[in-house]
C-alpha cells in the first residue's frame, strides 16, 4: 500500500494534521498548504512556541481572528479549489469561507487520516516505543495496586493504607502513572472496570469496590513523540488479606488464573482469538478480515452474541 498524495491545496484545524505536516500544533490554529508553501495562523499565546517548533519554511502569521487572516491570503492567492475534511470543518467555517472566496471548496473526508494510513519505518518505530513504554505503565500500576491493597503504599494521599480501591480511585491512580510526572499525554482516558462492569467496552468509572479474586479489565495508552499506544489486559486481583503481604500478586499479563471455571473458559477463548487473530493477519489485509479472524473463534465458542465492539483500531497521531 503506498502512501495518499494529499490535496495540493487545503485547509485544516485538526491537531494531528498540523502536526504532520509543519511539526507543530495547538488548539487553536488555521493551517493552509498552498502547493508547497505552508502557512501556520495563530493566535499571541502560541507564537513563541510556534517559532520555536514549526519545521523550516513555514510561515507564521499571528492573528486575532485566524478565520478572517485566512480568508484574506486565501483571497490574494491564485488557486482555483481548496480541500477541507467534511468531518472536522464546523459549517459555519464552511459557510464564511464559501460567501468571502471565489474558490471551488472540495469535500474530501479523512484526506489526512487516509494519508496517514500507511506509516514509514521511522512512525512504526515511535509506534512500538510508544507501545514498550505503555506496558511500562502497566507494570508500575499493577505493582502500586499490590503494594496499596497490601498496606505498603501511603505515596498516594487518596487512598489509606490498606484500603480496598474503588474504580474511581483506580482511574484516578491510573492517570498518574500513565503520564509518569507529565512525561506523556494519554492517547484517551484510560478505562478501569471491575468484574461485570469490563462487559462496558468504555465503562465509566464507579464507586464499585476491588476485592481480592476480582477481574479488573484495564484498556490505556500513552503518547510517545505525539504517537500513541493502546493496550486492554484483564487481570486477577491476587493479594493475601489475612498476612497484609502480596501472595503472586496482580498482574496483567496474559497468562491469568481465575477461581471462577466459566471466568476462566470465557478468559482462555478471548485469549485464543486474539492470539489467532496475531498469528494470521497479513499486511494488506482489509480492518473487517482481521476482525472476522477474532470474531470466528468466539463465535464458535458460543459467545459471539457479546462480542459488540470491533477488533481494535487504526492507530498513530490519532487513535
Amino acid at each position: 500500500m503506498l502512501r495518499q498524495t494529499p490535496p495540493q491545496y487545503f485547509i485544516t484545524q485538526d491537531e494531528s494534521a498540523q502536526y504532520f505536516e509543519v511539526g507543530y500544533s495547538c488548539d487553536n490554529a488555521i493551517l493552509l498548504r498552498l502547493g508547497k508553501e505552508c502557512v501556520f495562523i495563530t493566535d499571541s499565546r502560541y507564537t513563541t512556541e510556534a517559532k520555536e517548533y514549526l519545521a523550516s519554511g513555514v510561515e507564521l502569521i499571528t492573528s486575532n481572528n485566524l478565520l478572517e487572516s485566512a480568508i484574506e491570503i486565501l483571497a490574494k492567492s491564485n488557486i482555483k479549489s481548496l480541500s477541507f475534511d467534511s468531518n472536522q470543518l464546523s459549517v459555519s467555517v464552511f459557510e464564511k469561507l464559501k460567501s468571502n472566496l471565489q474558490i471551488e471548496l472540495k469535500s474530501t473526508p479523512n484526506f489526512h487520516q487516509r494519508l496517514r494510513i500507511k506509516k514509514t519505518a521511522q512512525e512504526i518505530a515511535l509506534i512500538k516505543e510508544s507501545q514498550t513504554r505503555n506496558k511500562d505503565a502497566y507494570k508500575r500500576f499493577a505493582n502500586i495496586i499490590n503494594e496499596i491493597l497490601s498496606g505498603k503504599n501511603s505515596a498516594y494521599n487518596f487512598v489509606q493504607k490498606g484500603q480496598n480501591l474503588c474504580e474511581k480511585e483506580l482511574f484516578s491512580l491510573a492517570k498518574i502513572v500513565l503520564e509518569n510526572g507529565g512525561e506523556y499525554d494519554l492517547s484517551f482516558s484510560p478505562i478501569v472496570a471491575i468484574n461485570e462492569n469490563a462487559a462496558k467496552p468504555h465503562a465509566l468509572p464507579s464507586d464499585k469496590i476491588l476485592q481480592n479474586g476480582d477481574l479488573l479489565l484495564f484498556d490505556a495508552g500513552i503518547k510517545y513523540k505525539r504517537y500513541c499506544s493502546d493496550m486492554t489486559r484483564t487481570a486477577k486481583i491476587d493479594f493475601d488479606t489475612e498476612s497484609n503481604m502480596d501472595s503472586k500478586g496482580t498482574n496483567f499479563s496474559k497468562t491469568q488464573y481465575f477461581d471462577n471455571k466459566e471466568m476462566q473458559k470465557i478468559y482462555d477463548i478471548v485469549k485464543k482469538a486474539q492470539e489467532y487473530c496475531i498469528q494470521n493477519l497479513r499486511a494488506g489485509m482489509s480492518g473487517k478480515q482481521i476482525d472476522a479472524l477474532a470474531r470466528g473463534i468466539i463465535e464458535k465458542a458460543g459467545f459471539g452474541k457479546y462480542f459488540s465492539h470491533s477488533t481494535g483500531q487504526g492507530i498513530g497521531l490519532d487513535i
